[in-house]
């Protein structure tokens, strides 16, 4: 299940080290062009400040509930505070690990957004290496969080901390632990990540290292192919709108294509697949289930403007939707599917409706309000009472036809996407796990009558009172038949 899948993903710790920063973007509107110079005048209208680079990776990892070890380096200035109280923010981020060096400053990247395009950057930073006394400290830390994680991931943004010193240093002692390490690359000489285990560039990387083009697959497994020789490191790479790949040193390689529906800004889109990619694999998931989850992560972040991270319910989501994108033909199923159907279904931008009822003998009134009830939602849930259920309200001669059976025969009509059965008397129990969008119930209730009303509006849901076709009921049936 996608849920207990990425439930596990929490377990695992990662020793992250690579270059911090901190992200901002201005935001305002832009309707005239500068009288001083051809530039246009933003009106400044809000500010929104997230952790950059390693940071970035940090939050995604805590974002799913896992943790990690942060090590890096930071100015002693406010944009230090502002970043470390931002990674606090996120809960599970160790930052014990994070050294201060009073010589350079903390990168800073400022984006001006002008009617939600990008006007300009500008970049505050140092980007020469860091210093012998720094580089020893950052080594220290380093070697402390690898011992503690389960995995090993180094982030470099060419900003001076991944120096040759400490980048050997991380691969060696990671080696000599047997944890695997995953390195972000931004150099154009990729030979100094020899010994480690996966490199994760993106198709100008790869061909900035290499010289050589990227575009069709097999394109890419030769230059992958160069990398790995020179490194001896296997190859995920990323392709943008084409997905990602990835090239090991043993067997086949694996291509699997983009989940994004929309892509709004990359900004970041690497940082989380790096992050999902380390705690599937820290949770030993086979490497095809761990791209997986990162290529769903990244179609997420990639929809949302700038750097972004998502929440192990967004994650679950997306993975449930892929899985049942075909579950849309009213088929009986559990109720656990049944919330995974809801959530995918959300996670898609649908509406859902819910409606109930012990619809033993099929009639009239029972099709009308199939149809009222599918006409005010995009996705329906018929939920029936149980067998045990229709005896305690209707009694022990009842029901007439068995739970699957009439969950077969309302599944069949048009308009029914799943349905679900409940044992109780009444369906609150399964509204507040389902928590619909729309309910709808006959208009022989009021609203205040109707079970889960309450439930559903708290959330901003609809309550829609059905039309009734007078005199059907599955008890006249029978009484007619008994004559």
């Amino acid at each position: 299940m996608p849920y207990e899948l990425v439930k596990r993903l929490a377990g695992c710790k990662v020793a992250l080290v690579g270059d911090l920063m901190l992200d901002t973007y201005l935001h305002g509107g832009v309707s005239r062009i500068s009288p001083e110079a051809p530039v246009p005048v933003i009106k400044w209208k809000s500010e929104r400040i997230v952790a950059g680079g390693a940071g970035n990776v940090a939050a995604n990892i805590a974002s799913l509930g896992a943790s990690v070890a942060l090590v890096g380096v930071c100015g002693e200035d406010a944009e230090r505070e502002q970043l470390l109280g931002l990674l606090r923010s996120c809960g599970r981020i160790d930052l014990d690990g994070v050294v201060t060096d009073a010589s350079r400053r903390t990168v800073k990247k400022m984006r001006v957004i002008g009617q939600s395009q990008q006007m300009l950057r500008i970049d505050h930073e140092d980007d020469h290496p860091i210093g012998e006394e720094v580089a020893l400290r950052l080594i220290a830390k380093a070697i402390e969080a690898i011992d503690k994680g389960d995995i090993v991931v180094l982030s470099d943004y060419a900003k001076g901390v991944l120096n040759d010193r400490v980048v050997a240093a991380c691969i060696a002692h990671a080696r000599q632990r047997g944890k695997t390490l995953i390195v972000d690359p931004k150099r154009a000489d990729l030979t100094a990540y020899g010994g480690a285990s996966i490199l994760t560039p993106n198709r100008s990387e790869l061909t900035m290292a290499t010289g050589m083009p990227c575009e069709t697959d097999a394109e890419a497994e030769a230059a992958a192919k160069r990398v790995r020789d020179a490194t001896g490191a296997d190859v995920l790479l990323t392709r943008s709108e084409k997905g990602m790949s990835f090239f090991p040193a043993k067997g086949e390689a694996i291509h699997l294509p983009t989940t994004a529906k929309s892509v709004f800004d990359v900004s970041g889109a690497g940082d989380t697949v790096v992050a999902m990619l380390a705690v599937g694999l820290a949770t030993q998931l086979p490497m095809i289930e761990a791209m997986k989850i990162a290529n769903h992560a990244a179609g997420i972040v990639v929809s949302r403007f700038g750097t972004a991270t998502l929440t192990a319910e967004e994650l679950a989501a997306s993975i449930a939707a892929s899985h049942m994108a075909d579950v849309q033909d009213g088929r009986f199923v559990e109720t656990e599917t049944a919330i995974e159907l809801r959530k995918a279904w959300e996670a898609q931008g649908y509406t859902v409706g819910f409606t109930n009822g012990c619809f033993d003998l099929l009639h009239p009134g029972h099709a009308s309000l199939i149809r009222q009830a599918a006409a005010v939602c995009d996705r329906l849930i018929v939920a029936l009472n149980t067998d045990a259920s229709v005896a305690r309200l209707k009694g022990p001669s009842r029901p007439v036809q068995k739970e699957v059976a009439r969950a077969q025969v309302v599944g069949a009509l048009k308009g029914v996407d799943a349905v679900v059965l409940f044992d109780e008397d009444t369906p609150l129990r399964i509204i507040e796990q389902l928590q619909p969008d729309v309910l709808v119930k006959g208009a022989d209730y009021q609203e205040e009558q109707i079970v889960g009303a309450d439930v559903v509006s708290a959330r901003g849901g609809k309550i829609i009172r059905a039309d009734l076709i007078e005199g059907q009921s599955t008890t006249r049936i029978l009484q007619s038949a008994s004559r």
